[in-house]
């Protein structure tokens, strides 16, 4: 079996894991929240831009 043949099962593997074909649950986790993983996301963006805004001042 070739390295390019595993890496291809893998990915299929994983890929069918992801719609839920090998998990009963559906690939779902009941505890995420989306709108707490987007809005926690945007704070650590928008901390990064006040950081990078702060250190970039050449003048």
């Amino acid at each position: 079996m070739s390295a390019l043949t595993t890496a291809h099962n893998f990915a299929l593997t994983i890929a069918a894991e992801g719609h839920g074909e090998l998990d009963p649950n559906n690939g779902n986790h009941e505890s995420l929240n989306a709108y707490a993983i987007g809005g926690g996301a945007l704070a650590v963006l928008l901390f990064l831009l006040f950081v990078v805004t702060r250190f970039n001042r050449d003048r």
